[in-house]
């Protein structure tokens, strides 16, 4: 089953305070498509350091979203670059793709 991103954490940081809750937010519509970006061209690039570097970054995004089953799929992922193989990189790209449709919608 596909986890769905959500804000409980990011309202859990906030505490009921608006202004905190629309400058995570912001943090995330500003970084995570900055972090996709140059984990796509590091993926290009095929620089396991600077590959295994984004997904290390992307990893909190995914956590503030609170999506935990991704974040392990996102560990064991950069896990796995460290042995220079590249197994759980569609799972993980699945996670990029649906953070992508959501912060679309906040």
């Amino acid at each position: 089953m596909q986890e769905t991103p959500n804000l409980n954490y990011v309202n859990q940081l906030a505490r009921g305070d608006e202004a905190i809750k629309n400058e995570l937010i912001t943090v995330i519509k500003t970084e995570f498509p900055e972090e996709k970006e140059d984990y796509y061209k590091s993926v290009k690039e095929q620089e396991f350091k600077k590959i295994e570097e984004n997904v290390h970054r992307l990893k909190h995004k995914i956590s503030i979203l609170g999506l935990e089953k991704s974040y392990k799929i996102a560990n064991e992922f950069e896990h796995n670059l460290r042995e220079r193989s590249l197994e759980k990189q569609q799972d993980f790209e699945k996670i990029l793709i649906a953070i992508t449709n959501y912060i679309e919608t906040i």
